[in-house]
C-alpha cells in the first residue's frame, strides 16, 4: 500500500554507516588456548633478535613481529589453529558489510604478536592492501588501554562545531572498545586505530592479522 501524505519518510535519514565487530573467539575452552597462545607469543619475542632491534626504534618499550615474523600462520601450528578460527568471524563479518564473495576466496595475509608492557603505545594508523583487519587478545590485564577508533570523517569535517559531551553513540568521533582476553575485533582496513600508552604494570598481548580476497 503506498505511503499518506502523513506517512512520508521521516527527515533525516543514516546512511555510511561504519561497523565494528566484537565477538568471543569460541564458544569455550579459551583460558587453555589463551595460556598456550600467550607461552607461544613470548617465546617468539625471545627468538626473534631482527624483530627486537627493529622495535628498539619503532616501538619503544614494547614487542611486536610485524616487521620480522609477520606470517606467523604459515609456520606455526598454533597460529594456524587460530587462523582457522577467525577466518569464520571474518566470514559472518563480511555478510553484515553485505560483501560479494560469491565465487571468491578470502584469506589470511600477514598475522603477527603484539606485547605491549607497561608505557608502550600504538599511534593512530590504517591497514592498506587488505581489506578486513582485526585483533585476537591473549592477555589483558585490568586497566589496560583498549582499541580507539576514529570517524574516517573526521579530515573532512573542517568548520564543524564540537560534539555535545552525551552525544550519541552514531554521532561520536571516537569510540574505544575494551581490551578482553578472548575477543576478537575487527574492522575494514581503512578504518584508522589506535592503541593508547598502556599504563599498568603487566604486559597486554594481541595478535593483529589482515585479510584479502581474490
Amino acid at each position: 500500500m503506498p505511503k499518506s501524505k502523513n506517512q512520508a519518510a521521516a527527515p533525516v535519514r543514516e546512511w555510511f554507516s561504519t561497523q565494528v565487530y566484537c565477538a568471543p573467539l569460541q564458544s569455550g575452552g579459551l583460558a587453555r588456548f589463551n595460556a598456550e597462545l600467550a607461552a607461544e607469543c613470548r617465546q617468539l619475542r625471545d627468538f626473534d633478535a631482527e624483530g627486537r632491534k627493529w622495535c628498539e626504534k619503532n616501538y619503544p618499550g614494547g614487542y611486536t613481529s610485524y616487521a620480522s615474523l609477520n606470517r606467523l600462520h604459515t609456520f606455526s601450528s598454533t597460529f594456524e589453529g587460530l587462523e582457522k578460527k577467525l577466518t569464520r568471524h571474518v566470514r559472518a563479518f563480511a555478510r553484515s558489510l553485505d560483501m560479494d564473495l560469491r565465487g571468491r576466496e578470502i584469506h589470511m595475509t600477514d598475522c603477527w604478536v603484539n606485547i605491549m608492557p607497561e608505557t608502550a603505545a600504538h599511534s593512530m594508523h590504517l591497514h592498506p592492501n587488505s581489506f578486513i583487519s582485526g585483533t585476537y587478545y591473549v592477555v589483558t590485564p585490568p586497566g589496560c588501554p583498549g582499541l580507539k577508533f576514529e570517524d574516517p570523517r573526521l579530515s573532512s569535517l573542517m568548520a564543524a562545531p564540537p560534539k555535545l559531551p552525551n552525544a550519541g553513540d552514531r554521532n561520536r568521533l571516537h569510540v574505544t572498545y575494551p581490551a578482553e582476553a578472548g575477543n576478537v575485533i575487527l574492522f575494514e582496513s581503512w578504518l584508522r586505530h589506535e592503541v593508547a600508552q598502556n599504563r599498568v604494570a603487566d604486559e597486554r598481548i594481541s595478535v593483529s592479522f589482515n585479510y584479502a580476497w581474490s
